[in-house]
């Protein structure tokens, strides 16, 4: 992985003598998510996106190409979008996305450019960390409102609906409920933006939970009369009774902010589309259809034709539209596949413009949604996991968010890397994937909550092998036998390649292509009891979340739980020894443990605390078989909590980690580390394979 330098064994390496390094980019190209997207009015070619992990990309040829624009300038994790409408050549980027996933990186406030994106400048909100919509005034372009999420994790007082009349120069909190309620959208008449609504979402992202707890009390809508100078709530009649989760809100064009219609997620009843004719006084439930309210917290967003305002856009798992005015709605004859979609901007001057983001990325239609661009020219695949086989040239595989599996050539026949070098693999979005090392056309992936399959390369076939057939992911906890997570790790014995090992509650072992599978553990978690009384379908902690077989000594394993706690076995699972870190809080997550490849007694763990607000980089060494540990993380990040961390397999000492802000490389055993980043762009990595 490093050239000539990584023999300079010292504590520290001047950066100038690997600076000629390079990461090379082998795909796919094919998008991950995004949230973000907006065009310039009356400009058939030319729009903007977002990625959640990639930053902000331009198109001058409705979706023909893209081209990464804020690399090393913004926040990589974009949530809000918009260009001004009185100078095209004003974007302002909100950080941070707001959908409140498991795996959401955060933002640092919102970003500014004066020349179409050629330039950025930080104009402030640092701490607000997910920011959900952004307006500018039609009019003037120093004037803008902010919808600030705030925290997921834990409380922050810098959340809510910000003003700037300056540009962003200055800010002013004109909406504020308290440091667990943040704001998520805001909308205008474009006509007469003296009238804007906001809605306000109360909700957390708990280490313990796969999906957020969402609503709450301090959930509504707000509306103000001055331009977001002052609000109001809204508690009209009509609208469903609290407590709310998440609300999406638009205004139809020229009706002086008095046609509105509201997506309201309401826990007792009434979610649904409400619709107002008087400014928010009386509302009237329109549709609560199943497919314009699912999921909620990680939809959420309405949009009113601006030429038509009885034609209703809603993203879900398809692009829903209504043709009258919300009462029945029919999903978008030639969407461009996938699903999961999330916001949709059209072009007020001509509705047949349109593009809309989505966790496949981002497309472009100019004929009202009939056709659509593509999204295998995104460079932007969230990937859980990396790993290579052992064929030559060796091949890559992951599993992409919402995508599902992938195998890359490292090296083609064609004289690049396309499409033609790419493959799926069988298994899940989410997975783990480990091929067999006997034969490298045999590969294993996982999928959501314990589904494992074996994929046969050669014939296609693919065959569900895992321990409970089919993933989990809709069995109540208290009825599950095993108790897995979103990725469940998958590996295989680094001393004998017959042995395949699953993360669950407990390790899981098949010596025979996962045909059957034996439990070799007891329960290694500390939430046991705490799942049993779980009456939920989607409990996707107190597991198994890294395994380790030693690939130097015989029976020696190292495991992780996602609730803090590591074990050891020597003797291939008969005996296990609790060997946490002392002083590790609960909840801590072992995100990754790296037996070491020259001594037995020897182990990195890259733990995760940001679930819990501390997003420190943490990682711990140990040389005695985990009876010490030390801190080995000196000289990363503050902000850059690591994922994972990876030993050089013949230099001794030299280390790789992955963090939420990039790459780093340790040349003493993980005390001192220092960026490996070089032409990487500012990404979050997961993982890492040397």
């Amino acid at each position: 992985m490093l050239m000539s330098a990584a023999t300079l064994f010292a504590q520290t390496i001047p950066q100038n003598a690997y600076s000629a390094m390079r990461w090379r980019l082998v795909g796919p190209f094919r998008a991950g998510r995004a949230l973000a997207a907006t065009g310039v009015p009356g400009d058939p070619y030319k729009f903007y996106f977002g990625s959640v992990d990639g930053g902000v990309w331009k198109t001058t040829n409705a979706g023909l190409t893209w081209k990464e624009i804020s690399d090393g300038q913004v926040n990589p994790s974009i949530g809000a979008l918009v260009v001004a409408p009185s100078d095209p050549k004003i974007i302002y980027a909100g950080t941070g996305e707001a959908d409140m996933r498991s795996d959401m990186t955060y933002g640092d406030g919102v970003y500014k450019s004066t020349d179409s994106g050629k330039h950025w400048e930080h104009i402030g909100l640092s701490d607000t960390r997910q920011i959900g919509k952004i307006l500018v005034d039609p009019h003037n372009p120093d004037i803008v409102l902010v919808a600030a999420l705030g925290h997921a994790y834990d409380a922050n007082a810098e959340r809510g609906v910000f003003r700037t009349t300056d540009g962003g120069k200055t800010w002013s909190k004109v909406l504020y409920k308290g440091p667990d309620v943040g704001a998520v959208d805001l909308a205008w008449d474009p006509a007469d933006p003296s009238v804007v609504y906001a809605t306000l979402w109360q909700a957390r992202r708990p280490a313990w939970s796969q999906y957020p707890p969402d609503q709450g009390d301090g959930s509504g809508i707000y509306k103000s009369t001055d331009e977001g100078k002052s609000w109001t709530e809204i508690e009209a009649q009509g609208l469903p009774a609290k407590p709310y989760g998440r609300i999406g809100v638009s205004v139809a064009t020229n009706s002086t902010g008095m046609n509105v219609f509201a997506l309201v997620n309401s826990l007792k009843s009434g979610s649904g589309l409400y619709h107002s004719e008087d400014g928010g006084k009386t509302w009237q439930l329109m549709s609560t259809d199943a497919r314009i309210i699912t999921r909620m917290w990680y939809f959420g967003t309405v949009l009113v034709d601006p030429q038509n305002p009885n034609t209703i856009y809603i993203p879900n798992r398809s692009v829903m539209r209504s043709t009258d005015g919300g009462k029945t709605f029919a999903a978008i004859k030639g969407s461009p596949g996938g699903d999961d979609y999330h916001f949709l901007w059209i072009d007020p001057t001509d509705d047949s413009r349109m593009i809309v983001a989505s966790d496949q990325g981002t497309v472009v239609s100019v004929d009202g949604g009939k056709t659509w661009s593509s999204w295998y020219n995104q460079p932007t695949a969230q990937f859980y996991h990396v790993v290579t086989d052992n064929y030559f040239p060796y091949r890559i595989y992951g599993a992409q968010q919402d995508a599902g599996t992938v195998c890359i050539t490292s090296r083609s026949d064609y004289g690049e890397i396309t499409f033609r070098d790419w493959m799926p693999v069988g298994a899940g979005e989410a997975g783990y994937i480990a091929p067999d090392p006997l034969n490298p056309d045999i590969v294993y992936g996982g999928d959501t909550y314990g589904g494992v399959f074996r994929f046969d390369r050669v014939t296609g076939q693919s065959q569900v092998i895992g321990p409970s057939l089919l993933s989990d992911f809709y069995t109540p906890a208290p009825k599950r036998r095993f108790r897995f997570t979103w990725t469940s790790p998958i590996v295989f014995d680094r001393r004998d390649p017959r042995t395949l090992y699953l993360g669950a509650q407990v390790l899981l072992q098949s010596q025979d292509g996962g045909l059957r599978w034996q439990q070799i553990s007891p329960d290694l978690t500390e939430a046991g009891e705490r799942t049993k009384k779980a009456d939920t379908t989607h409990v996707g902690w107190g597991v198994i979340y890294t395994i380790a077989p030693s690939p130097v000594r015989n029976g020696l394993i190292w495991v992780g739980s996602d609730d803090g706690l590591i074990h050891i076995t020597k003797d291939g699972g008969h005996h296990w020894e609790n060997v946490t870190p002392k002083g590790l809080p609960p909840w801590s997550k072992i995100s990754l443990i790296e037996a070491s490849p020259f001594e037995a007694g020897e182990a990195y763990a890259a733990v995760n605390r940001h679930r819990l607000g501390d997003f420190a980089p943490y990682i711990y060494r140990t040389t005695d078989f985990g009876q010490h540990w030390v801190r080995a993380d000196k000289g990363i990040g503050s902000m850059s909590y690591v994922h994972a961390v990876r030993s050089d397999l013949t230099k001794k000492g030299l280390l790789y980690a992955g963090t939420e802000t990039g790459v780093y490389v340790s040349f003493d055993d993980g005390d001192n580390w220092q960026p490996l980043q070089l032409n990487l762009p500012t990404v979050s990595v997961r993982d890492l394979a040397v």
